[in-house]
């Protein structure tokens, strides 16, 4: 029997000393529930070409044109859905709308398992994307109830469920794809529906009525709508600009990973999966280890900045490395990247009001998806000139580079934007506290915001 258990540091963010029974076993339930969501994403990846091929027949260059239209439908429904979960989680609390994504997860992996044609399993799969949205009100339910100092530590343990994701996700899916091509959607779907039941019976709500919005505004539930929430906070949207920057250039990776190893390095599948499977374990231990023990001593702002300048470091070493040994020593300084988006993530909930936390959320992941729908084209094309037989200069390592430059702009954007930050993780004064009386406008900001309180005991 596999037990699942949840990371004693998972506890630490929360500064309760008599932590309810029906609290941590809330917590433990937002982790497994971002675990399942990445399962949605990492399961599929060695099997859905493989059903898509059957499906659609061609063989594989119609169905590489297929999942080329798969995964762009699927960012953009995730785009549109993403801001729609946080409006409704603000409007009518956190715990119905996880439990209803969750149900709707489990019912579309049963439809993908079952869908006997492409347009079948195209429409299950668009679902997908709406439902599998769900860690967007995961974000909002920790913001809830954890103080603003411990944000960044407990942002960084959902980070590190989505490493143990994409961990466990590939190689389960590889291992039961070759026992039945369906098969990794029949024990996900079983997983998800565990989940809801789990859900039913334990999860908590955390946000109280009195701090819900007094009405579903459809303006703030579109895409554009709720990005219009980060245009109200300056810092948030400077900040939101950075964290576009970061998603766009970790896109490089599920564009042109597999192509680049196998062009550059001459790596099959499986060594491709033992590297993605040492990628997830690095970043799970990063966030879920490395984030806690750094924030207070750092501050966010430092652990930001100095997980920025790994990224760079990372995606430099990836690009110009001749061998796949140097490849490899990039990999731990990709999981110091990680180290910059929970601070990120932390940063922006200072500045909004507790009943606009589940929109912040929405916003946020609609900017993932956002460049979701970007990303996997501008990467690939990029890659495919660079080792064309016309290009003038053979260059097959400048994706990475260009991921590189992307990061350098969003560090130089994050360093300006919150250089008059007070953090609140070390309790430091901002450099505008230090040589002036007067409050900074961040800290001024998150003066009228009310303290995080603890969820409601009853389910």
């Amino acid at each position: 029997m596999v037990r699942v258990s949840l990371p004693a540091s998972l506890m630490d963010p929360i500064s309760d000393p008599e932590l309810h029974p029906r609290r941590r076993a809330a917590l433990a339930f937002i982790f497994v529930t971002v675990v399942l969501d990445m399962l949605a994403f990492g399961i599929v990846i060695p099997v859905l070409p493989h059903l898509i091929e059957q499906l659609a027949g061609g063989g594989i260059p119609n169905a590489a044109w297929w999942v080329g239209v798969f995964s762009t439908v699927f960012a953009v429904v995730q785009f549109a859905f993403s801001p729609v979960q946080g409006a409704l989680s603000d409007r009518f609390g956190r715990r119905p709308v996880i439990l209803i994504s969750n149900a709707g997860l489990a019912i579309d992996f049963f439809v993908l398992a079952l869908a006997p044609t492409l347009w079948l399993l195209f429409v299950a799969r668009t679902v997908l994307g709406m439902t599998a949205a769900s860690f967007t009100t995961a974000n909002a339910y920790i913001a809830d109830i954890t103080p603003k100092e411990k944000r960044a530590a407990a942002f960084g343990i959902l980070g590190s469920a989505f490493g143990l994701g994409f961990i466990i996700g590939p190689g389960l899916g590889g291992f039961l794809g070759g026992i039945h091509l369906r098969l990794p959607f029949w024990v996900a779907g079983g997983l998800a529906a565990c989940n809801f039941l789990y859900g039913f019976f334990v999860l908590p709500e955390s946000l109280p009525k009195e701090r819900r919005t007094p009405r579903f505004e459809m303006h703030s539930a579109h895409p554009l709508g709720s990005l219009k929430l980060l245009t109200r906070y300056p810092l948030v949207m400077r900040l939101a600009v950075v964290m576009f920057l970061v998603y766009l250039a970790h896109y490089v990776l599920q564009t042109t990973f597999v192509l680049y190893a196998d062009y550059r390095y001459h790596w099959g599948p499986q060594a491709v999966g033992y590297v993605l499977m040492l990628v997830g374990a690095c970043d799970g231990f990063a966030q879920a280890v490395l984030t806690r023990r750094l924030a207070p001593r750092f501050g966010e702002r430092r652990l930001m900045l100095g997980g920025m300048l790994c990224g760079i470091g990372s995606f430099l070493v990836m690009g110009l490395a001749n061998t796949g040994f140097i490849f490899l020593l990039g990999i731990p300084l990709m999981a110091l990247w990680g180290l910059s988006q929970p601070p990120i993530q932390s940063l922006m909930t200072h500045e909004v009001d507790p009943a606009e936390q589940g929109r912040l959320q929405g916003a946020i992941s609609s900017l993932a998806s956002f460049a979701g729908i970007f990303g996997p084209f501008l990467f690939a094309q990029v890659f495919s000139l660079s080792i064309s037989p016309s290009s003038p200069y053979h260059l097959p390592g400048l994706a990475f580079v260009l991921s590189a430059a992307l990061l350098a702009v969003g560090t130089v954007i994050a360093l300006r934007a919150t250089r008059h930050t007070r953090d609140l993780a070390t309790g430091e004064p901002s450099a505008l506290d230090q040589h002036s009386d007067e409050p900074s406008p961040a800290v001024h900001s998150q003066a009228t915001i009310h303290p995080p309180q603890s969820p409601e005991h009853s389910p």
